[in-house]
Formats: C-alpha cells, sequence, structure tokens
C-alpha cells in the first residue's frame, strides 16, 4: 500500500499527474487545486496519497496536505460520493470552505462542485455535521463548531460568535450566520456589522 510519493512532476492533464519516482511513472488523481499547485514538469513534488485497490484496478490519489486527504476520506463515506466526485467537491472547495459550509449548513456551497446537486449537497451536509471531528489544517487543530470551536476565520468572525452565543444562540447557528455575514461583507467585515447582521440572520 502506497502512502506517500516524492519525485518529480512528468506530466499533468485535467484530473491526473504523472509522478516520475526514480524512473518509474505514477499515474496520480488529485483535484483540480492539487494539481493547479504541482508546478510544471521537472519540479519536485511530494504527495500524500490514499491508494484505493479493487479487483480490476488499483487507483492512487494524491493531496498535497494531509487536510485535503483526511476531507477526501470523509467525503467517501458519503452515501453517493465515490472517490471522484470527492476530488471535484475538493476541486471546488477547500478544506477551509468545507468546515465552513458543512458547519454553517451551507448546502448551496457544496453545488458549486460539478455533479452535485442539492440532493446530494443536503446528504453531504446531514451525514458530516456530526463526523467532522478534528481536522488538520495549517498545524492547528479545528474543531467541528458545533463541538464548541472556535471558527477557523479568527479575529471579527470568532469574536462575534461569541458574543452571539452568550447572547444563548447555539453554536453552530452563531457560527452559520457569521460565515454568511462574513463572505457578503468581505473586507468590510468588522465586529460590530458582524454581531449586528449576525443577528439579523439569525432573527430572520
Amino acid at each position: 500500500m502506497i502512502g506517500k510519493l516524492s519525485g518529480q512532476v512528468d506530466s499533468l492533464s485535467e484530473s491526473t499527474a504523472i509522478v516520475d519516482v526514480g524512473g518509474v511513472g505514477y499515474v496520480v488523481f488529485a483535484s483540480g487545486r492539487t494539481l493547479g499547485r504541482m508546478g510544471t514538469p521537472g519540479e519536485p513534488v511530494a504527495l500524500w496519497i490514499e491508494t484505493h485497490v479493487r479487483e480490476d484496478h488499483i487507483h492512487l490519489y494524491g493531496f498535497l496536505e494531509t487536510a485535503e486527504r483526511d476531507w477526501f476520506r470523509l467525503l467517501s463515506t458519503v452515501q453517493g460520493v465515490g472517490a471522484r466526485m470527492a476530488l471535484a467537491i475538493l476541486s471546488a472547495l477547500g478544506p477551509e470552505e468545507l468546515i465552513q459550509s458543512i458547519a454553517a449548513q451551507d448546502k448551496a456551497a457544496l453545488t458549486r462542485a460539478n455533479g452535485v446537486g442539492p440532493k446530494l449537497a443536503g446528504r453531504i451536509v446531514a451525514e458530516l455535521k456530526d463526523k467532522v471531528g478534528v481536522i488538520e489544517w495549517g498545524g492547528d487543530r479545528i474543531a467541528q463548531a458545533e463541538a464548541g470551536a472556535k471558527p477557523i476565520a479568527g479575529g471579527p468572525s470568532e469574536d462575534a460568535v461569541s458574543v452571539l452565543v452568550n447572547l444563548g444562540y447555539r453554536r453552530v447557528d452563531a457560527f452559520g450566520a457569521v460565515a454568511r455575514v462574513s463572505r457578503r461583507l468581505g473586507d468590510e467585515a468588522t465586529l460590530e456589522l458582524l454581531i449586528k447582521q449576525g443577528l439579523q440572520e439569525l432573527t430572520a
């Protein structure tokens, strides 16, 4: 079973990369985000590998970070989400966005992935909202919002969720409201606006 490959990029296609390891070329399936960050042929690369062994094939799925690999595994547990669909989702949303979307129960964000309709998006949110657990991202341990985690954005967003929780709202609801307001406001998302508009979201 292969767990990691370190070598050089040989070639890239829309859905795969060939990684040259000591003269042997390994075909690795990867998300669009990973393929876009692997550089050009000849550059060094190290990929975490998830190996799928079937009766008729052995497929390697590659990830530059363990967070994306962990999300691949988690997404693959959802009924109707195979390996290719999991990569499509990871091509549209990174690990950080997935944590926010699922904690906020934002099904619309998941439909940005090719092949994911409202029904499947709803199933992903429903099945994973209690399974997210702890994901490694940039060396920090990020826990599920419903279990008491701080929002990954930190700063004003973190403080806004704390204020809303202290006002009596459930953490997962406060997280979702602040996440939606934060996306809408962008760089203009001050603490005051996040709290004010977060309250409007929660009472609408």
